[in-house]
């Protein structure tokens, strides 16, 4: 098992940057395929971004490509999400999400694939 605990959200000005960090317990991090998952006021929980279990292989939705960097340190457990020229429409809560996935292709961007999820974390984009 695997907990998950975001941090680094907040209320930022359109075009602003914040990073997002997701910080994970147990000895097996690097066994995890990790993604971003956000759901806005009023939306279905949508996928954002998802890294492999080396961080060599990435996935990201049309709406953020470009403007968002999804990175891990598995040495220090942590998946990270860069979010630059943030929009009005970037505004929800984000969720970090888990995976134990043996295959080294496997990118899942549905959220009922993941298995674990942390609490999240709000951002707020000002116009």
């Amino acid at each position: 098992q695997v907990q998950l605990a975001e941090s680094g959200g907040g209320l930022v000005q359109a075009g602003g940057s914040l990073r997002l960090s997701c910080e994970a317990s147990g000895r097996t991090f690097s066994s995890y395929v990790m993604a971003w998952f956000r759901q806005g006021p009023g939306k279905k929980r949508e996928f954002v971004a998802v890294t492999g279990r080396d961080g060599s292989r990435t996935n990201y939705a049309d709406s953020v490509k470009g403007r968002f960097t999804i990175s891990r340190d598995n040495g220090k457990t942590t998946v990270y999400l860069q979010m630059n020229s943030l929009k009005p429409e970037d505004t929800a809560i984000y969720y970090c999400a888990a995976k134990r996935e043996y295959s080294t292709y496997w990118l899942g961007i549905e959220p009922s694939e993941y298995d674990y999820w942390g609490q999240g974390t709000h951002v707020t984009v000002s116009s």
